[in-house]
């Protein structure tokens, strides 16, 4: 049976979340963590993905996207990023196989309010899993990138976020 077609509507705010096949916990390293971040910045660069959050746990990811509007490129940055994050493990284990355990999963997100609690959520994830006390704890998030803006290797648009919240950026 053919897979459903997927719609990114431009200027939705998108919920992103994709598991890792079978569950396996293949981001139990953190340094294949920072990898699959890596890849994410290098999808930004390229295509122009524009995120205002995320966490990278041990066996899925969550992202929250924003679509500006240009043609394809959350399809284009995921494709990239997931292929290129699988392609590298199964090349450095000498493994076969699937990574990911099916497409990922998007669903459309308000701003405001509910993007604030998804956003909460998002943060709130591996302390939820008992895995940290705080999201501080938990390196590869966005969490530390809101805390405290990275000056190279930027990958939130925090001006975006701050817009599509509803807060101000003045003073």
């Amino acid at each position: 049976m053919p897979r459903a077609n997927r719609y990114h509507i431009p200027g939705l705010i998108w919920h992103i979340t994709h598991r890792c096949h079978n569950k396996d916990f293949l981001f139990k390293y953190q340094t294949d963590r920072i990898k699959y971040r890596f890849k994410l910045w290098e999808a930004h660069k390229r295509y122009g993905l524009c995120l205002l959050n995320y966490t990278i746990t041990c066996n899925h990811v969550h992202l929250i996207a924003y679509d500006s509007g240009d043609e394809g490129v959350i399809e284009r940055s995921m494709q990239f990023a997931q292929g290129r994050i699988a392609q590298d493990f199964n090349n450095r284990k000498n493994r076969l196989g699937a990574f990911w355990q099916d497409r990922y999963h998007a669903t459309a997100v308000q701003s405001g309010t509910h993007l604030r609690r998804c956003m909460t959520y998002i943060d709130m994830n591996m302390v939820r899993a008992g895995k940290v006390d705080h999201p501080k704890q938990w390196r590869p998030s966005g969490y530390h990138e809101i805390q405290r803006p990275l000056k190279k290797y930027k990958l939130l648009d925090l001006e975006k976020l701050i817009e599509l919240m509803g807060f101000s950026n003045q003073g």
